[in-house]
């Protein structure tokens, strides 16, 4: 039976571009740059875009990474083995959201990866707990029914 593939989706309607799920996502992966944010949130003249890697099916990054240091579960979730990572940045280049960011401190790259020990432990994603406006929703395709997000 598949298990089906982690999703996140946000109101735009809703976020008022208070910043916390980047702070949420900087605090969960100790990243104390403010240029490295795997979740960022962008101000378009009246509206805010949260944008965080959209975990892309296939995944140009996990293509284009020479060492196969980007992978890709099979609920849908892509993340960076640290072992593996060169620092080549070929997946920087692949990525066609600029989602992924290079780290000087540790010459690896830095993405979104849904929080996946946190997943994997029945929680959500940092930057979906601490989310001020509940405007960030996290679900698995096979758990919940896609009509709760239609509007008429």
């Amino acid at each position: 039976m598949e298990k089906g593939k982690f999703v996140m989706l946000i109101d735009l309607q809703r976020c008022i571009g208070c910043h916390s799920c980047e702070v949420a996502c900087a605090q969960e992966k100790s990243l104390y740059d403010f240029r490295i944010r795997p979740m960022k949130v962008f101000r378009f003249s009246e509206f805010f875009l949260p944008m965080n890697c959209f975990h892309c099916e296939p995944a140009p990054c996990v293509l284009a990474c020479p060492t196969s240091a980007m992978k890709k579960r099979q609920d849908g979730i892509v993340f960076v083995d640290k072992e593996l990572c060169i620092g080549c940045k070929a997946c920087i280049i692949a990525c066609p959201y600029g989602a992924i960011t290079f780290d000087p401190t540790s010459q690896r790259v830095v993405k979104c990866d849904y929080c996946k020990d946190r997943v994997d432990e029945g929680l959500l994603p940092s930057c979906v707990s601490k989310c001020t406006t509940n405007c960030i929703y996290f679900f698995n395709t096979k758990e919940v029914p896609k009509e709760r997000f239609l509007r008429p």
